[in-house]
């Protein structure tokens, strides 16, 4: 590894905020300190913005280990499928191919951590390419059963599963899932917090079930999962009712929390700071992060969005490939 990690960038839809936020990100000195950009993108796009001119410039194919700050220009996209704010097809096709050359970067040893911006599900969906998210991707493409982290100055919460309609959840909540989950999340915190980390798991239903009478994931999945896992020496506790927990966020009992569904951890970790909150993807062989918003079309090409939340992906991504602690805060 270089003396400052070299980070793959993903620019995200060229029609959202990921292409101004990343230019605006990567003059920040901190940032230019810390790590080495990979920009995976579109050359037109890029040419927009002065400081990504003076980047050196090269292709999927030519790209090899970089010592010097790079632009990858995968595509070349006409005028109309790059306009802020007006999303297309052809720009969901896009946004896609940028995450996968980001990926053969990284599976080829040329990058040591990822940092996607944002992307459109449902503009790359629209291109025909069966997309439920990054995390999902990134867990194909490496083979490897993943977490999805948001790593927050306040709270950490992890997501048992991620871009699933609700009525799916129940379905795919079963004891050695969870219990497979919480091994990696203690694995993956342990070093963080010095010492084997205490894990609080959310329960599904209202008022954790109220012992059956309002469901009986607690009863059936939850409890034996949880009863397990400390069985293997994991620090879990609960099921645990999200309501009354996160009520004691200025006092929180807990390193990491373990959330059923995605609307359950992400609601109060966005709502706690969502500017520096961080989308972190565990299991992975590379570090993976990403900003906690999406692509925020409204906002594309105004002037007005907030580079923090990018520069905040970005330095945890730099800490996660250089640091023996990669997840301190």
């Amino acid at each position: 590894m270089s003396e400052r990690p070299v980070v793959g960038i993903s620019l995200g839809d060229v029609s959202g905020i990921g292409p101004e936020v990343t230019a605006d990100a990567l003059t920040v000195p901190r940032v230019r300190r810390a790590l080495l950009p990979v920009v995976f993108g579109d050359g037109p796009t890029l040419a927009r913005f002065p400081q990504f001119q003076k980047y050196a410039r090269t292709t999927p194919e030519a790209l090899g280990r970089v010592t010097e700050p790079t632009v990858c220009v995968v595509t070349e996209l006409a005028e109309k499928n790059r306009l802020p704010g007006k999303p297309s097809r052809a720009g969901g096709k896009a946004q896609y191919s940028y995450i996968q050359a980001a990926i053969s970067a990284a599976r080829a040893g040329h990058v040591d951590a990822l940092c996607t911006a944002p992307v459109s599900k449902e503009q790359i969906s629209r291109a025909g390419i069966p997309f439920m998210g990054h995390t999902e991707v990134l867990a194909e493409a490496f083979g490897r059963e993943v977490l999805m982290l948001m790593d927050g100055p306040r709270v950490r919460v992890a997501l048992a599963t991620n871009h699933v309609p609700l009525v799916e959840v129940s379905r795919l909540l079963t004891v050695e899932r969870l219990v497979a989950q919480l091994q990696l999340l203690s694995r993956s915190l342990a070093p963080v917090v010095g010492k084997v980390p205490r894990i609080g798991v959310l329960s599904f239903n209202p008022h954790a079930g109220e012992g059956g009478l309002l469901g009986r994931e607690e009863v059936d999945v939850l409890t034996p999962a949880i009863k397990r896992a400390r069985k293997l020496r994991v620090d879990a506790h609960g099921p645990l009712a999200a309501d009354g927990l996160f009520a004691q966020v200025e006092r929180f009992p807990y390193d990491v929390v373990l959330a059923m569904y995605h609307d359950q951890g992400l609601i109060p970790a966005k709502a706690l700071d969502f500017e520096r909150t961080v989308n972190v993807t565990l299991g992975l062989p590379v570090p993976r992060t990403s900003p906690d918003h999406g692509t925020a079309y409204s906002l594309a090409g105004t002037g007005k969005a907030s580079s923090v939340p990018m520069v905040e992906a970005l330095l945890k991504a730099a800490r996660l490939a250089g640091s023996r602690n990669p997840l301190s805060r």
